[in-house]
């Protein structure tokens, strides 16, 4: 029951959003939950349903709590700031993965720390901009994507929560893999990492204006919060192996990290227009 008031407040506090139209799933997409299939939800009211959800469902009062970035991970941090409000959470502490997550905790008075005071976490919460049927992820379409794999492999839980327009058969063809590398020798850096075995077939593309979107909107090459560059793998087929990617990649000299989040979800929470549902 405390669910569905949830859900219903949400619905309402959401309504001035614009609908969208409904997606294709993918087989392996399941509903188990809230039926609304007569009510037509825009993204951000989905976003919205997630971000709620995976607060109320898996944060209690004295955890550490990873705070992911981007459009769904915002509505996990407003939650959270509105339980710590009204006291129903306490003796809460988090650690932020982008310094515009940092600003938005701070602007609700959650309790910031970071990993050199907590190494270990008990759960982190975040988006994704693809996953497939074995919960690999494909993250970093914000450029948040370092920071958010350092403070996500130190949970005992990650908490996925996307939409469903975001689940995928195969990696690759719906969202480019981002590839955050070192300003020097960058070009040399995206040659070498485009030639390796695992990545065959994709076009590497270096971001540019805002690293904090995929969608060149600068003359500027895009820099991260860690002063990095980001390349952004283009990929019209399916990833063969994401695993394998993922090592070749992170091997590579002059890459910092990749947006391949592979084996470190624990579940992903599904708003579709008919519902929500969890997959493990």
């Amino acid at each position: 029951m405390k669910f569905l008031l949830n859900i219903a407040c949400v619905l309402a506090s959401a309504s001035a959003f614009t609908p969208t139209t409904s997606v294709v799933r993918p087989a392996f997409y399941s509903t188990t939950s809230l039926k609304m299939s007569e009510t037509k939800l825009s993204q951000d009211e989905l976003k919205k349903m997630v971000g709620y959800k995976s607060v109320d469902d898996y944060v209690k009062s004295g955890m550490v709590v990873g705070l992911g970035t981007g459009s769904t991970a915002y509505f996990a941090v407003e939650r959270l700031g509105e339980l710590l409000k009204d006291g129903t959470l306490k003796d809460i502490v988090a650690i932020p993965t982008s310094i515009r997550t940092k600003e938005q905790a701070e602007s609700l008075d959650i309790p910031l720390v970071t990993l050199d005071t907590h190494s270990k976490l008990d759960v982190a919460i975040d988006g994704a901009d693809e996953v497939d049927p074995d919960l690999n992820l494909v993250k970093g379409g914000g450029g948040a994507l370092l920071r958010e794999k350092m403070v996500e492999v130190c949970a005992d839980k990650f908490i996925v929560i996307v939409d469903e327009s975001k689940l995928t058969d195969g990696l690759g063809p719906g969202f480019p893999v981002p590839v955050e590398i070192t300003p020097f020798c960058h070009e040399h850096t995206l040659r070498t990492v485009a030639a390796l075995p695992s990545c065959e077939g994709c076009k590497p593309v270096l971001r540019m204006g805002s690293s904090s979107s995929n969608v060149n909107d600068g003359d500027e090459i895009a820099v991260t919060d860690n002063g990095n560059y980001i390349v952004d793998l283009h990929f019209e087929e399916p990833i063969k192996d994401a695993v394998k990617m993922a090592e070749e990649i992170k091997n590579t000299v002059g890459v910092v990290d990749h947006g391949l989040f592979c084996g470190l979800t624990t579940a992903v929470i599904i708003a579709g227009s008919d519902g929500i549902s969890v997959k493990e």
